[in-house]
């Protein structure tokens, strides 16, 4: 009978600590962008929600929607574009969204402050060089909007090299990188964001497919809850954060983690309806966009698209 108690105790004790190992595929490397991921598992949070989770970094091109739709990983972070084509293109395997890191799209183009531009309109206008990758949807909207670039238009191919050697040279970047890689190599830097000429896309979008939701709910509601609680965390103190994150991205020193940790704040903090939320208003919006845009045939509907957990 004691021994019978024992093994059911022990069963009961290992059952109730075991965790569910999960995988977050990253469509970049270790960057403030991603902090409260790094938090959550950092700091237990994961864990205590009884999830075992590895965060798998990625790189230029990693294709973290295509990942999810095989089935290579359950979670991963994607674009709100990149959700919306998915589903335009068909397949079993449709994505959808769960919690958005930035309310405010970080996506901007950054130019010389001595140029003296006041919008992305004077950008538009004026000579010089513009390095931008032609096909992504935002380039393809402002041209829309604000007619086609007067200056050169060349690929973008990363870094900020060309531009700090160039005063007529402007490009493409992400508030919380470019900027601050510029003006660590001397240079005097105005940004724009795209969102303020109204295209503004959710990012750094956690996703699982809609199978995934529908099978194992119970670990999405988890993952979300930890997720948020780890980014609540990781607002209120991202030191700790950074430094481990700047020890996994040598490419970033721990200044720069930190002054873009507080640079983004705002762009993730700016929902009204709370950390990670969306809307069906806004993912609307962004179809309606891609599709005067011509990037899809089918006007997929938002509640196809997203979820709030």
């Amino acid at each position: 009978m004691f021994r019978s108690l024992l093994f059911a105790f022990s069963f009961l004790a290992t059952t109730a600590f075991a965790q569910t190992p999960v995988t977050i595929a990253l469509n970049w490397k270790a960057e403030p962008e991603f902090g409260g991921f790094y938090a959550a598992a950092l700091q237990g949070i994961y864990k205590k929600h009884g999830l075992d989770v590895k965060i798998a970094e990625g790189g230029s091109g990693t294709p973290t929607v295509q990942m999810l739709a095989n089935n290579k990983v359950e979670f991963a972070i994607v674009s709100a574009d990149e959700v919306i084509l998915s589903h335009d293109r068909g397949g079993k395997n449709k994505v959808k969204a769960l919690f958005s890191v930035y309310h405010t799209s970080p996506y901007i183009i950054m130019t010389h402050a001595e140029r003296g531009f006041k919008s992305l309109k004077d950008v538009f206008a004026a000579g010089g060089v513009l390095s931008v990758q032609s096909g992504l949807p935002y380039f393809q909207y402002l041209t829309k909007k604000l007619g086609k670039p007067r200056g050169k238009v060349v690929p973008y191919l990363g870094g900020v090299g060309n531009f700090v050697n160039d005063k007529n040279f402007s490009q493409q970047g992400f508030i919380t990188v470019e900027p601050l890689a510029a003006e660590k190599a001397g240079a005097k830097v105005q940004s724009f964001l795209v969102a303020d000429e109204g295209f503004n896309p959710y990012l750094v979008v956690l996703a699982v497919t809609e199978e995934t939701l529908k099978t194992k709910g119970d670990l999405v509601k988890k993952v979300v809850a930890a997720s948020r609680e780890g980014w609540q965390e990781y607002l209120k103190n991202p030191q700790a954060t950074n430094e481990a994150m700047a020890k996994l991205n040598k490419a970033f020193d721990l200044k720069t983690f930190n002054k873009a940790a507080e640079i983004q704040k705002p762009l993730i903090e700016s929902s009204q309806d709370g950390l990670g939320t969306m809307s069906a208003e806004r993912w609307t919006t962004l179809v309606q966009q891609l599709k005067d845009l011509k990037l899809i045939k089918s006007a997929p509907k938002a509640q196809d698209l997203f979820i709030n957990l």
